[in-house]
C-alpha cells in the first residue's frame, strides 16, 4: 500500500502510495492515530505550503460505562456518543457485543467543548414512562489543549476537565444483543 515515507525536519511526513486508490482509501479511512496521537492526513498539491494547521477537532476514543443493554445498538451508541462529540464508529468488540462492561466509541471531539464525565439518558418504557440512566464517560486520551489560544499541543495551567449533564435524549428501545 505505502511505497515510501519521507520525513521533514519540521515534523511533516510524506507518504508515497503504490496507487491512487490506496491513497484515497487511507485518507478517507481515518481518523488515524500513531502512539495515541492523531495524524492529520492531507493530499499533497503543487504549491502547498507546509505549515501546522490550527485544528479545532480531534478523534478520541471514549468508554461508555453503565450503558443500559437497550442502548447497545448502532442508534443507541450513536445517540449517547453524540452527547460528547460527533460519533465516528465503535470498536470491533463493542460491535460484536462481546464485552458489556463498557462500550468503546471513537468520536470527533471539538476541543473548545467541555468534557462531561457523565451523560444522563432518558430511556423510554413501553407504557410511555421513562427511566433516567447515568452513563459514565471515560476519555482514553486527550490532547494537550490551550484554552487561551484554543490550539492543540500545549496546555494552560489549571484543569479543563469539567462535569456536565446533557439534555434529555429519547431513544427507541431496540436490542441488537443480549448479555
Amino acid at each position: 500500500m505505502v511505497r515510501e515515507v519521507t520525513a521533514t525536519s519540521n515534523g511533516f511526513f510524506f507518504f508515497q502510495f503504490k496507487t491512487a486508490a490506496a491513497m484515497e482509501e487511507v485518507i478517507e479511512g481515518g481518523p488515524w492515530l500513531f502512539q495515541g496521537q492523531p495524524i492529520v492526513l492531507q493530499k499533497w498539491e503543487p504549491g502547498m505550503v507546509l505549515r501546522k494547521l490550527q485544528h479545532t477537532q480531534v478523534p478520541v476514543w471514549i468508554k461508555l460505562r453503565h450503558l443500559p443493554v437497550e442502548l447497545w445498538t448502532t442508534e443507541g451508541l450513536s445517540t449517547v456518543a453524540s452527547g460528547i462529540g460527533k460519533p465516528l464508529y465503535p470498536d470491533a468488540i463493542t460491535r460484536a457485543c462481546t464485552r458489556l462492561d463498557f462500550a468503546r466509541v471513537c468520536i470527533m471531539l471539538d476541543i473548545s467543548s467541555k468534557l462531561p464525565k457523565h451523560i444522563v439518558i432518558m430511556v423510554p418504557h413501553d407504557d410511555g414512562g421513562e427511566t433516567a440512566c447515568k452513563v459514565d464517560v471515560e476519555y482514553e486520551w486527550l490532547p494537550p489543549k490551550c484554552t487561551a489560544c484554543m490550539s492543540l499541543g500545549h496546555s494552560t495551567k489549571g484543569s479543563h476537565d469539567e462535569t456536565k449533564t446533557t439534555s434529555r435524549f429519547r431513544l427507541r428501545a431496540e436490542t441488537e444483543c443480549q448479555p
